[in-house]
């Protein structure tokens, strides 16, 4: 299967990769083609916007979560039925998982999947220079795959003579890449960001017609045709993507953290259909799309619910899953909110099976401090308070494994000897962020302690990616199954 795709990369983040890849969708969506986006790495932002422009989950592709194998059979999955795919990268195009490593960079995945480059150049206050940018990005690695350049911030009148010299200046130094368009300077293409990146698009008003806007723009000042050309060279045969390097310091990264991966436990999914509940609000949005796919396929319905504004949580749900976002920006109204508070409260002391990770691990405190610095009571299920920080806590990919002395042999749900992956990026803290396991620098260097794993109840900071470990996945349903028997009788 050959699906026409592009990778959206850049020298850096904040160059405009999130608006040029909205506007790319938009663009192409609005000429009658099956659009399907992609976002390298682990952010759980970006794809939310591509869903906004699309109206269909993205899907991340990750390498240090998946196996180039894995990463290659998801991005096919993920394209059935597609006739075009737009892939969002991370960072700057060469930024992996350290500082010394483009292992799991945009242009890891870019090597690993055959994808065709557009570099995103931000030319505010440059002209020559940009060609000694291009030139380096382009010759850092002899398999760049950077296949055109989009000028970010030209205006149209400056936009010709920038086009003509930087296609002159590549050409002489042997590089045939052409410029096939630019962004102006417009609103359209201007997202607010926060401590965490860019504003939820839930909280942005108007933004599926904004983008729309954008793909307007760039429909005019970007040559379409060209990058569809571009997006059709996007073709690798199995033994030439099978042979793209990894780097020993990238082999290296891998074995430091163990793969982690086991099988998954027979017998474990259930009977018939569980409901699992899935708080979705702008309080609590941050999902890899690829965990609630995992579970899907293991027998679990997953019913959304808002821990701002429902009374309190359905009767008949059989576990709860309490993902990431902004609840210190909603404490006030999660605070008040004491119909679902006490809900959720009885539910995971009788046992309920919960799985809950930074913004939600925070929901469970007994008491949440916002940024100004007024506190406001919680779930209570955690002792402690959650408070910010002032700046950056944790950041990065993590393995997280059981701590050692911990007792989870028969108990818990991860054991002794395995690793699930996962990623933190939190500016608020916590008096208690547990001592159950403890998370890993891929590299070997930091590590430490986390997660409160007790009885049915999974919680802390790390967000995790079920697929790197579908045991994990397969006993937290296994006991949803088993608490909905104990709790029903068996009906």
């Amino acid at each position: 299967m050959h699906i026409p795709g592009i990778l959206i990369a850049a020298p850096s983040s904040g160059s405009g990769k999130t608006a040029a890849a909205c506007a790319f969708m938009a663009a192409f969506s609005k000429r009658g083609l099956a659009v399907r986006a992609c976002k390298c790495g682990p952010d759980y932002i970006d794809p939310m916007f591509h869903r906004e422009v699309l109206g269909v989950e993205s899907r991340n592709l990750d390498l240090f979560f998946s196996s180039r194998e894995e990463l290659k059979k998801g991005y096919e999955e993920h394209l059935s039925g597609a006739d075009f795919a737009v892939t969002e990268g991370v960072m700057g195009y060469y930024d992996g998982m350290s500082m010394d490593s483009d292992a799991a960079s945009s242009y890891d995945v870019s090597r690993t999947l055959g994808l065709p480059v557009i570099l995103v150049l931000p030319c505010r206050g440059a002209s020559l220079s940009l060609a000694a940018v291009v030139k380096g990005m382009v010759e850092y690695r002899s398999d760049s795959r950077i296949r055109g350049i989009l000028l970010n911030r030209v205006s149209g009148m400056l936009y010709p003579r920038l086009k003509s010299m930087l296609e002159g200046e590549l050409k002489e130094m042997g590089h045939e890449i052409p410029v096939v368009g630019y962004v102006p300077e417009d609103e359209a293409f201007t997202f607010e960001s926060r401590h965490l990146g860019l504003v939820a698009p839930q909280e942005m008003e108007g933004l599926k017609e904004q983008t729309g806007r954008a793909g307007e723009i760039l429909s005019r000042t970007v040559d379409l045709d060209l990058v569809c050309k571009i997006a059709e060279e996007g073709t690798l045969s199995a033994s030439e993507v099978e042979a793209a390097p990894g780097g020993t310091r990238s082999e290296a990264l891998r074995e430091s953290a163990g793969e982690g991966r086991i099988r998954a436990e027979k017998g474990a999914s259930p009977d018939r259909e569980l409901r699992i509940g899935v708080a979705r609000d702008r309080a609590f949005c941050f999902y890899y799309s690829e965990n609630m796919e995992l579970l899907k396929k293991m027998g679990c319905r997953l019913i959304p619910f808002s821990p701002l504004s429902d009374p309190e949580l359905q009767k008949d749900l059989d576990g709860l899953i309490l993902g990431g976002g902004y609840p210190e920006l909603c404490a006030p109204e999660l605070s008040a909110n004491r119909g679902m508070l006490e809900s959720v409260r009885d539910a995971v002391r009788s046992g309920m099976p919960c799985l809950a990770e930074c913004g939600g691990f925070m929901y469970l405190h007994e008491e949440m401090e916002d940024e100004k610095g007024q506190v406001y009571p919680m779930a209570g299920i955690l002792s402690g308070r959650t408070f910010p920080s002032g700046k950056l806590v944790r950041f990065g990919y993590i393995n997280i494994s059981p701590a050692d002395g911990e007792d989870s042999e028969e108990t818990g749900y991860l054991r002794p000897g395995e690793t699930i992956r996962g990623h933190e990026f939190h500016y608020w803290d916590s008096t208690d962020s547990g001592q159950s396991c403890r998370a890993m620098k891929p590299d070997g260097r930091r590590s430490w302690e986390c997660i409160h794993m007790e009885g049915n109840l999974f919680a802390g900071y790390p967000h995790l990616y079920l697929p790197s470990l579908p045991a994990f996945a397969e006993r937290f349903v296994k006991r949803c199954a088993e608490w909905r028997n104990s709790s029903t009788g068996g009906k």
